[in-house]
């Protein structure tokens, strides 16, 4: 069962770069996006044997989640459950048999950490509703969390320490997410690979140097642990400043 989740920034834009060959090489399961920046009703996009959620910002061209999948819900849920932190399109929640799948956008500090309140807001009811479905099911959670956990998470730690994204209230607050029984898949699999990115800036070639940060996830609860048997990053697909990442688990789960 293949998981796939991307910030495409801008889906519209993406799409001129090669988007629906990428989305058809994946061949995923389930196709998590973020940052579509448009409305539903700005795009036309159908895929054969896929489903379509979508979730915009009232505030156009900002934001916004979506995600495409072969398997039809048991019932799908909109934002994190709090109404001052759900009018910029943040979060899809779908309900399955054996699980919840989560994605999000996780709102960005700022520069200066001018919005960190709202931030870390949205964090404090991100876990608790994480928490709230993990209660009932195991929750599959992906998704732009802008935030690199830990220093091996980015190609400069020190000169970027406090900087939105690498902020030590950042930081933390991911450390509770996972203190509260969810497993960062990619490093589970790979606890010391350093090199490993999702994000890079677009400037200074940045990408070209691999100056970059792992801020896309995929996390678990921690009972699935035994199931998660790949969580690669497709750092050669273009398309946008994010690279698609992705999860493999057994089958059982459908």
């Amino acid at each position: 069962m293949r998981f796939i989740s991307w910030n495409v920034n801008g889906l519209r834009a993406c799409m001129q770069k090669g988007f629906a060959d990428y989305f058809a090489a994946l061949n995923a399961d389930f196709f998590c996006l973020q940052e579509t920046k448009l409305q539903p009703e700005q795009i036309s996009i159908d895929f054969p044997g896929y489903f379509q959620f979508w979730n915009s910002a009232e505030k156009k061209g900002y934001s916004g989640t979506a995600v495409f999948t072969k398997h039809e819900p048991l019932s799908v849920t909109y934002g994190v459950g709090v109404d001052d932190l759900d009018h910029e399109g943040r979060m899809i929640t779908l309900e399955y048999e054996k699980f919840y799948l989560v994605t999000c956008y996780t709102p960005n500090a700022q520069d200066a950490l001018k919005r960190i309140e709202h931030r870390l807001s949205w964090d404090d009811a991100f876990r608790a509703r994480l928490q709230e479905l993990d209660a009932r099911k195991p929750v599959i959670a992906c998704g732009d969390l802008n935030v690199a956990h830990q220093e091996i998470d980015l190609k400069n730690p020190g000169p970027n320490r406090g900087n939105p994204g690498f902020s030590d209230e950042e930081r933390e607050s991911f450390t509770k997410l996972l203190a509260a029984g969810f497993t960062d898949t990619f490093r589970f699999r790979n606890p010391e690979l350093a090199g490993a990115y999702s994000w890079w800036s677009y400037r200074f070639h940045a990408r070209e140097k691999n100056a970059g940060w792992r801020i896309d996830y995929f996390l678990v609860s921690d009972r699935l642990q035994n199931a998660i048997e790949a969580a690669p990053i497709y750092s050669e697909i273009y398309g946008s400043d994010h690279c698609p990442v992705g999860l493999e688990l057994k089958e059982e789960l459908l």
